[in-house]
């Protein structure tokens, strides 16, 4: 699998990888997480502009997954990352965090960062298989308490969420 940078005409294949892999929540019980329209066009443009989107294409170079990220209290935050489910189970999202990761070193940045909810397999017992660990209250940067804050705008905070922090 083959990581690059995110392209302009790629970012609503972006959205239809979102929403593919979103498709999951449902069976889980979380049909508001399923049913949840992903980052606009106009977003997702700001991520691939500032140079904070990748893809993980196949073997014609289309995009499988993604990940986008945001520079947060002198790290970088995962901001969101989805494989398509044809593409799941495969290595696929480690291999785009430990991109991420291998740009962080370059820049002398100290940790990835991201919010994630704490019952679901796929998102916090997956991302403790890949180096993140939870962080308590104290552990919460300004920008993590900002993220957070927002998050529970959105309506996330029904199910229980955490902060984790993959040290570099």
């Amino acid at each position: 699998m083959r990581i690059r940078a995110a392209r302009p005409d790629e970012l609503p294949l972006l959205q239809d990888i979102e929403r593919a892999a979103g498709r999951c929540f449902r069976d889980i019980g979380m049909p508001e997480i399923a049913d949840d329209e992903p980052l606009p066009l106009g977003e997702l443009a700001c991520y691939q502009r500032a140079g904070l989107a990748w893809v993980a294409v196949d073997e014609a170079d289309a995009p499988v997954a993604y990940l986008i990220a945001d520079r947060v209290d002198g790290g970088l935050h995962v901001e969101q990352v989805s494989v398509h489910p044809d593409s799941a189970r495969r290595g696929v999202g480690r291999s785009l965090l430990d991109h991420l990761a291998g740009r962080a070193v370059r820049e002398g940045i100290p940790a990835l960062t991201l919010t994630t909810f704490t019952g679901v397999p796929w998102n916090a017992p997956y991302y403790e298989r890949c180096g993140f660990r939870p962080l308590d209250e104290a552990g919460l940067t300004p920008g993590l308490r900002d993220i957070r804050a927002q998050e529970a705008r959105h309506g996330l905070d029904r199910w229980p969420r955490v902060c984790m922090r993959r040290d570099l």
